[in-house]
């Protein structure tokens, strides 16, 4: 029988599914979410999982056989019945500025209307440029892009920020006009790479794909964010590599105006731990606590 994949139904949703579809020899199916549905600001939606929530609920009723998301949309929290059955390897986890006249971030005009529908990337743009005018968006990578030359003044702006991954799925790597390096600027926990999710005692079915490096560095990344509970709303950066046999993590916690940051870092052999990634998170995230990262930004990582 043929494996079902679910997918979202937007050009880039399509993109990757379709790889991991065409590697099982499986069918897309598309399931609508309500994210998709809505312009409303993410936060008000409940945050990113909103767009995890239809397709698990597919998957869940025998709709689908297993379904392709975004790690970074993906709850931190499980949910029972369901698994994480492959990470595949992950595409590259920065964010790309897109600006009009080929401009750098440092190169755009005084005040330049820059878009991002992101609490991170706000805080790290007006921590780097407070000049500018950061205007949130949402809708897809097509539509941010038309933005830089909308006849409309009010709706066009001098650059947008997106992740680079998402612009190298779809094929669009000839707009970015800066890679941001992820040293000085950490992206979400878990960006470019995917989770693949199926019912608990399917796994075997997608297991071909599994990215055992891609799955620990992502797992770290998102275990500071469930250690912080930062939500979509909290302005969290954080990075992890896999180099030289060593795993390396950083986080960065910002004010929601760019105006302070904190950073903690740390590093281990994953062959030293029964849980590496855990670890790791627990120690950064422990320490950026430590630090008064609760007051500087909305997180619930303090409460008792």
């Amino acid at each position: 029988m043929t494996l079902r994949i679910g997918t979202r139904g937007s050009a880039l949703a399509l993109a990757q599914a379709g790889t991991v579809a065409a590697k099982l020899g499986a069918e897309l199916v598309v399931i609508e979410s309500e994210g998709d549905r809505s312009d409303a600001p993410l936060a008000d939606l409940g945050g990113a999982g909103v767009f995890a929530a239809a397709l698990r609920e597919a998957l869940l009723a025998g709709e689908v056989d297993a379904v392709v998301h975004s790690y970074k949309d993906l709850p931190t929290a499980p949910l029972p019945g369901l698994a994480i059955a492959a990470v595949p390897k992950r595409a590259d986890a920065r964010d790309a500025l897109c600006a009009s006249a080929g401009r750098d971030l440092d190169g755009l005009p005084a005040g330049a209307r820059v878009g991002t529908g992101s609490p991170r990337r706000r805080a790290q743009l007006l921590r780097r440029r407070p000049d500018l005018e950061v205007v949130d968006i949402r809708g897809n990578v097509d539509t941010r892009l038309g933005r830089l030359d909308a006849a409309d003044p009010e709706r066009r702006l001098d650059a947008v920020v997106l992740a680079a991954a998402g612009l190298d799925r779809l094929g669009r790597n000839e707009v970015v006009t800066e890679w941001l390096s992820l040293t000085s600027w950490p992206t979400a926990p878990a960006q470019g790479a995917l989770a693949v999710e199926t019912r608990v005692g399917d796994e075997r079915s997608v297991s071909k794909l599994e990215h055992r490096p891609s799955r620990m560095t992502a797992e770290a990344e998102r275990g500071v964010l469930a250690r912080l509970e930062a939500g979509c709303a909290a302005p969290l950066g954080v990075s992890a590599i896999f180099e030289d046999g060593l795993l390396f993590l950083s986080a960065r916690v910002y004010a929601p105006d760019g105006s302070e940051h904190l950073t903690a870092s740390h590093a281990l052999y994953p062959e030293d731990s029964r849980d590496p990634g855990g670890e790791l998170a627990e120690r950064v995230a422990d320490e950026l606590l430590a630090a008064g990262a609760a007051d500087l930004a909305p997180l619930g990582g303090a409460r008792p």
